[in-house]
C-alpha cells in the first residue's frame, strides 16, 4: 500500500511539473523577440526621421525636426513654436501630440502625388511638405 501512495505521489508532481522546452523552440524564440522592428517610412518612401519644411495652404512656413526618440520640434520664424512626440502609423498616417497640459494626439493623412507630398490634418487643412537635407 505504502509504494502506491508514494507512486501516487511521483505521478501528482510530475504532473503538475512543466515539460522542458527544446533547445530549438527557445532559439526560435530568442531570434523572433531581438528581430529588428521595422524602420518608419513617411509618405516619400523614406525614413520618417529628419527634418522637413511644411508650407501651409495660406503660406505659412514651419520647420519641423521629427527626431529618432519619437520626439519633434517644430519652429516658425526661427523660433521654437512647439514639441511634442510622433509616431508614423503608417506611410499614410502621421500623429502627433503636442506637449500640451491635456495631450491630445492628432493624425494626419499624408500621401504623395505627382511628386508633391502632401499633409492634411483632421480639419481638412492641406500643407505641402518638403523634406530637408540632414
Amino acid at each position: 500500500m505504502k509504494k502506491f501512495v508514494l507512486l501516487a505521489a511521483i505521478a501528482a508532481v510530475a504532473a503538475c511539473s512543466k515539460p522542458a522546452t527544446a533547445p530549438e523552440a527557445e532559439a526560435s524564440t530568442a531570434a523572433v523577440e531581438s528581430a529588428p522592428v521595422a524602420e518608419n517610412i513617411a509618405a516619400d518612401g523614406k525614413s520618417s526621421v529628419g527634418k522637413f519644411k511644411i508650407t501651409s495652404s495660406d503660406g505659412e512656413i514651419a520647420f519641423e525636426e521629427d527626431k529618432v526618440d519619437g520626439t519633434y520640434v517644430t519652429t516658425s520664424d526661427g523660433n521654437p513654436a512647439e514639441t511634442g512626440k510622433w509616431v508614423q502609423k503608417s506611410s499614410g498616417v502621421f500623429c502627433y501630440t503636442k506637449d500640451e497640459k491635456v495631450p491630445v494626439e492628432k493624425c494626419n493623412e499624408e500621401k504623395v502625388e505627382n511628386g508633391v507630398w502632401t499633409t492634411k490634418g483632421a480639419d481638412g487643412k492641406v500643407s505641402t511638405v518638403e523634406r530637408l537635407p540632414s
